[in-house]
């Protein structure tokens, strides 16, 4: 066996790496970029290298510079976990070259299943049923434009070299292939060093369902059951599960057995992963071959049992597998919510800085459960603009879906995260969606069901009532605390009244609460009573409370009057008052935003890249005014209406920050 590993990546994959092979008792060593130098991968591994500036294409996807790392450690195998360099055949070629083993599949499967053209082309040769497209490289923007009509829009155009939702982009129409096919090349040559791009057709309504295989040098190779990731955003995955709510035994075979025959075809070794999507009669068809780790690994491993990472580094060092697919038992149901650093109230747009607050719920392995959080970030790290948003991925298992999703709501509602704009509420409201509960979504799910953007949630009356009971306690205490301190309160006496009332999310409730030493029986005015018990002290951040003999995760800030309040995907504001103070406070007038509507803001931290107009041009709703380069991702700001520049206050090359203004209107 290796003794010792060098992870060419970094953040999350880096440290879930690291965790293995420190279990199967190898040296590891982290490479790093000047913004990773306080990272947490360089903290866990045994080694750190420094390998050049912060941007990927000077420091993570630079072969010589890696290569150089490696032959200074004294590596004997390299793990490119996802990403970065894991499909990059000379990367693989120069390991080889070097005697030192790539933890992954040989130059020849990478080079013809990693590439999307070719793989779409022995898949044909194969008999495997593909989707539409034009599998040659696209030379310029009108070529892009006349095959999309040829194919017929809607299409997809892709990175050849792609991956995780880089250099992809649907178009719908002309004006929109142009700006995709400029975008995707872009965002190919940033991220892989590779920017061509083909174009297929967009299949609507479609699940998006891969088989993960696994494969040695000795000729076996297993599947290990399906994952279902349909739920999706600008064609990443933010939601994967295993197995499927939807596919039945026999498909699962199907899919299964030709993702290993073609595996085999081109030699394939190491884990991999078949791509298809699926129809709403069950007919799959393949999409792409990943020819590494996938990010969603985990949700595999925690109902088979099978620890990827460690099949292989083992395959790498040349064992057969020890696991048949007779061996390969599904157990249970596992979820996985991707936790990225990007505002949901802004169109899940990017956002930096320091994490000022990182307390995931802790990690459990049981019998009836369990909670696992993959993350590469601490408190008080930073996020930097260069590299990919996704910060952790959280995961939940058990022994039912309907269990597993009950766990990751609790898990979500527990982990706290401050300092940066972040997705854990749109999560929650997946969580609690009708469609995700039944099964039934596809990969339009986020486009259908938010077609606005993520505004929050708004919650039922059965939820607004436990939160209110839970809230006046919890102001009980505050105002015990409180009394006590001023010393309102002596030898027991109480000062506090029990009568109060609770405003939130534009309902009012009143209130009196009946306490003893177990918790607190909050009555509501139409005679309901609902019992509430938690160990919540003022200054507390995190309330785990049981209302009604259920459990309520709240987490908690202080405003002025009483709390902020985040749960089940809702942002709230809850004022606790007497009944006098409730009276006045619905006298008081309400304070409007300031007007923006003639102000184009920046949306997020990032680097202009284009703009699109001058001062002076009159713009149509829906046009392009300026591109923002953010994490690796092009976005493209359009006009809200009609108008004329007045002003531009940005330049192509500018770092700008979130709400600074790109340009104005008359």
């Amino acid at each position: 066996m290796f003794t010792k590993i060098l992870i060419a990546n970094r953040g999350e994959i880096a440290c879930r790496v690291i965790k293995t092979a420190k279990k199967m008792g190898i040296h590891t060593v982290a490479i790093y970029s000047d913004a990773d130098r306080q990272a947490l991968h360089v903290q866990m591994a045994d080694e750190a290298v420094n390998i050049g500036p912060p941007p990927a294409n000077q420091s993570y996807i630079v072969i010589d510079k890696v290569m150089a790392a490696v032959k200074s450690s004294g590596a004997q195998a390299v793990h490119p976990g996802y990403g970065f360099l894991s499909e990059n055949s000379k990367f693989a070629g120069a390991l080889a070259d070097a005697g030192v083993a790539f933890v992954g599949p040989p130059v020849g499967a990478i080079e013809k299943m990693g590439d999307k053209i070719t793989s779409k082309k022995i898949a044909q040769e194969a008999g495997v049923s593909t989707v539409p497209g034009h599998m040659d490289l696209i030379a310029d923007e009108d070529e892009a434009v006349k095959i999309s009509n040829q194919i017929g829009y809607p299409v997809m155009l892709k990175a050849s070299a792609g991956g995780g939702g880089k250099g992809m982009r649907i178009a719908w129409n002309d004006q929109e292939a142009r700006e995709g096919f400029h975008s995707s090349k872009n965002e190919a040559a940033n991220s892989f060093g590779d920017d061509r791009i083909f174009i297929e057709k967009f299949v609507t309504q479609p699940r998006h369902i891969e088989i993960q295989v696994l494969c040695d040098a000795h000729g076996n190779g297993i599947y290990l059951g399906e994952r279902e990731c349909s739920i999706q955003r600008r064609n990443q995955k933010v939601v994967e599960e295993a197995p499927s709510p939807f596919l039945d035994e026999e498909t699962r075979k199907a899919m299964g057995e030709q993702a290993v025959a073609l595996a085999q075809a081109v030699g394939y070794t190491s884990a991999g992963t078949v791509e298809f999507i699926v129809d709403g009669n069950k007919k799959f068809y393949f999409l792409e071959m990943n020819t590494r780790l996938q990010v969603e690994h985990p949700v595999t491993e925690l109902i088979t049992g099978v620890d990827l990472v460690e099949q292989m580094i083992r395959v790498a060092n040349g064992e057969p597998l020890s696991i048949s697919q007779k061996d390969v038992k599904l157990n249970g149901w596992a979820i996985e919510n991707r936790l990225y650093a990007e505002d949901p109230y802004r169109g899940f747009l990017p956002s930096i800085g320091r994490l000022t607050r990182y307390r995931p719920p802790a990690e459990v392995v049981e019998d009836t459960h369990v909670v696992r959080n993959d993350t590469g970030v601490y408190e008080g790290g930073e996020i930097s603009m260069y590299y990919d948003p996704m910060i952790a991925k959280l995961c939940t298992w058990a022994p039912t879906r309907a269990q597993a999703i009950e766990r990751m709501r609790v898990a979500l509602d527990s982990f706290e995260v401050e300092g940066i704009g972040h997705n854990l509420p749109f999560l929650s409201a997946v969580m609690d969606h009708p469609k995700f509960i039944s099964g039934d979504m596809t990969t339009a799910f986020i486009a259908e069901e938010y077609p606005d953007g993520f505004e929050g949630v708004t919650l039922s009356d059965v939820d607004l009532r436990r939160i209110a009971a839970a809230t006046a306690a919890m102001h009980r205490v505050g105002e015990i605390r409180r009394a006590r301190v001023s010393g309102r309160m002596d030898n027991h006496e109480r000062k506090v009244g029990s009568d109060w009332n609770v405003a939130l999310q534009g309902q009012s409730f009143d209130v009196m609460i009946n306490a003893d030493p177990e918790g607190a029986s909050v009555t509501f005015s139409d005679g309901e009573t609902l019992r509430v018990s938690g160990p919540w002290t003022p200054g507390d951040q995190l309330a785990l409370m049981t209302v009604a003999d259920a459990p309520l995760v709240l987490k908690v800030g202080k405003i002025s009057g009483g709390f902020r309040i985040r749960t089940r995907g809702a942002d709230l504001k809850v004022h606790v008052r007497t009944q006098r103070q409730a009276e006045l406070a619905r006298k008081m007038p309400e304070k409007l935003p300031p007007d923006t509507s003639r102000l184009l803001l920046c949306p997020m931290p990032g680097l202009v890249v284009k703009l699109n107009v001058e001062v002076g041009d009159e713009v149509e709703d829906g046009q392009a005014l300026c591109t923002v380069e953010a994490m690796k991702m092009e976005n493209i700001l359009r006009a809200e209406k009609r108008g004329k520049v007045a002003k531009i206050n940005a330049s192509a090359g500018d770092s700008l920050a979130v709400d600074d203004v790109i340009m104005e209107f008359e």
